[in-house]
């Protein structure tokens, strides 16, 4: 069983949460990498960031960014571990 309890401490709960997952009817490059910009610097500031990304790459969650890293860069991330 995975420990979620870091959730209810996670700087992103609330309107900001937005910032983390694409909209529904897609998204251009640079509209995606400022929401990624916007995204991190909260969790540059969250208490539970190490925990966030450790249940991101243990579920391998393929969307949004959690513990400060983008979807492409857990990814890699979890290529060098796989390897």
């Amino acid at each position: 069983m995975i420990d979620m309890t870091w959730q209810a401490r996670a700087a992103c709960r609330g309107p900001q949460a937005r910032a983390f997952f694409p909209p529904g009817a897609g998204e251009r490059r640079h509209e995606r990498a400022e929401r990624e910009q916007r995204a991190k610097a909260i969790c540059a500031q969250c208490s539970v960031q190490t925990a966030c990304l450790d249940y991101a790459v243990s579920i391998r969650e393929r969307h949004g960014v959690w513990g400060g890293l983008s979807e492409s860069e857990r990814r890699a991330m979890l290529k060098t571990v796989d390897a």
